[in-house]
C-alpha cells in the first residue's frame, strides 16, 4: 500500500493538548459564550465541555468541527462587536439569513451562509 493511502485524516488526528481549552477561551472572549452554550451547541453536556478544557476528553470530530467553525465565527464578529452583541447577533434571528438564527446554521453544518452575511458587514452593506 502506499504512504498516500495510509495517511491519516486530518479529522482523525487529535488536537493538541490545551487546543480545545484555548479556543473555548477565545470564544467566550470574543462571543461572550460560555460552557453551557458549548454543550448546547455541540450536543453534549456541560460537564463533557468541563473534561474538554480541561484536557481529559477529547471531542469528537464532529464537535471538533464545530467548535472550529465556532471559533473562526467568533474571531470575525469580534471585528464588529462587543462580546454581548456577538453573543445576541449569534442567537438572534436575522432578516440577511431570511429569520433563521446564526447558531441554528451552525449547528446544521450551514457556516457558509453565516460568513456570507459576515463578508456583507466587511464590505458595509448592513451598518
Amino acid at each position: 500500500m502506499s504512504g498516500f493511502a495510509e495517511a491519516q485524516s486530518p479529522l482523525a488526528l487529535s488536537p493538541p493538548p490545551g487546543l480545545i481549552a484555548r479556543m473555548a477561551e477565545a470564544i467566550a472572549a470574543q462571543a461572550g459564550l460560555n460552557g453551557t452554550d458549548l454543550a448546547n451547541i455541540a450536543d453534549v453536556s456541560k460537564a463533557t465541555v468541563s473534561r474538554w478544557k480541561a484536557g481529559t476528553a477529547r471531542p469528537t470530530p464532529s464537535a471538533q468541527l464545530l467548535l472550529a467553525d465556532l471559533h473562526y465565527l467568533a474571531q470575525r464578529l469580534a471585528e464588529f462587536y462587543t462580546p454581548e452583541e456577538a453573543r445576541l447577533w449569534l442567537y438572534a434571528p436575522h432578516p440577511q439569513l431570511e429569520g433563521q438564527r446564526a447558531m441554528d446554521l451552525l449547528r446544521a453544518r450551514r457556516t457558509a451562509e453565516i460568513l456570507t452575511i459576515l463578508d456583507r458587514l466587511e464590505a458595509e452593506a448592513y451598518l
